[in-house]
């Protein structure tokens, strides 16, 4: 019976070695594709800004060459009067500016229209960029993230990552932690409790993956720890896959409190001693409150030797309390973003 099983399961695994081969010369193929159709773009472009500056064309030129474009290649879209501006814009938001203009090809152009109109500060276009690009954001997904300012809730993250993780992984789990999530998917009142609000987000599950960054596997609620006698329960625990990672999530429906991470600490010291397998990277804390000082996060992180993040979490969409005014320096942000890619 075995004998017999082995044919088949040999051509299975023969089978998803082609599948997988095929989808990544297709992606490759996407991939090509739309660097080549940016850079024509790009061209298109920079010959309108050039052509006007020479002869002082007005806005009648471009919609005489959208007519005849359009006529000259019937078969391809995208030279409408209106996409020909947009490739205008395109090359004088991003001509002369070396960090940015080679990414623009990295994702499509309809996602650079999403960043190129709804963010004006550089350092957010490249941060919107790279996590699209890195990530695999569609279109309405950079959205989502772009509306709920996951640019400033992600530079003003409360974390001591920079101490308690090894240098390969610190600015990955940094970009892992926001400051503050949007939980507006869940049908919960204002006031609940910390259960109620944990078996809303296992029943939201992919709504709060998306909400955590989109590369979290969920791997149990009130995860069970057996330390000498006794029994813990780790409120919901994720997988992170990039960081190859454990990481153990908190709710607290009151203010952070600097216990709260004396008790996280705990909790990973427990799971690289019993759960986390010897090729994995040390396991990280979230804990997320109602709302948190600053300060006292601060006290309470400084001496940590886990790798603990804290933020809040909020049931309805709000903008942050902390506004662009109170981000890193745009220095230390070219430094995170640059060290990332």
């Amino acid at each position: 019976m075995n004998g017999a099983n082995k044919p088949t399961s040999n051509y299975n695994m023969l089978l998803g070695e082609i599948r997988e081969r095929i989808r990544s010369a297709q992606y490759e193929a996407l991939r090509t594709v739309n660097k080549e159709l940016i850079a024509l773009y790009w061209d298109i472009g920079r010959m309108i800004v050039e052509r006007q500056k020479m002869e002082g064309w007005g806005k009648s030129v471009v919609q005489r060459l959208a007519v005849d474009l359009q006529k000259d290649f019937s078969g391809m879209q995208g030279f409408s009067a209106q996409n020909l501006w947009y490739m205008r814009q395109l090359f004088l938001e991003y001509s002369g500016k070396p960090k940015l203009q080679p990414l623009v090809g990295e994702i499509s152009w309809s996602k650079n229209l999403v960043i190129m109109g709804s963010c004006k500060d550089d350092l957010e276009r490249e941060f919107y960029i790279r996590m699209t690009k890195k990530f695999g954001w569609s279109k309405n997904v950079l959205i989502h993230q772009i509306e709920n300012q996951s640019y400033q809730k992600t530079m003003l993250g409360q974390t001591n990552f920079d101490k308690t993780l090894p240098k390969h992984i610190r600015v990955q789990a940094k970009l892992a932690v926001k400051d503050d999530y949007t939980f507006d998917f869940l049908e919960l009142a204002e006031e609940h409790s910390e259960r109620e609000l944990e078996r809303a987000l296992i029943g939201k599950i992919e709504h709060f993956l998306r909400e955590m960054g989109g590369i979290f596997a969920f791997l149990g609620s009130q995860y069970r720890l057996q330390v000498s006698d006794k029994e813990y329960y780790i409120d919901l625990l994720l997988y992170h896959r990039r960081l190859r990672c454990l990481v153990a999530l908190e709710l607290k429906i009151t203010e952070f409190q600097p216990e709260h991470a004396g008790k996280m600490q705990f909790y990973l010291a427990a799971l690289d001693e019993l759960v986390r397998l010897p090729d994995e990277n040390p396991s990280i804390g979230i804990i997320l409150c109602k709302s948190k000082d600053r300060i006292v996060v601060e006290y309470a992180l400084r001496y940590a030797d886990k790798p603990i993040g804290v933020g809040e979490y909020h049931i309805v969409k709000r903008l942050p309390k902390v506004l662009k005014g109170e981000l890193p320096t745009p220095e230390q942000i070219e430094e995170l973003l640059s060290e990332e890619l």
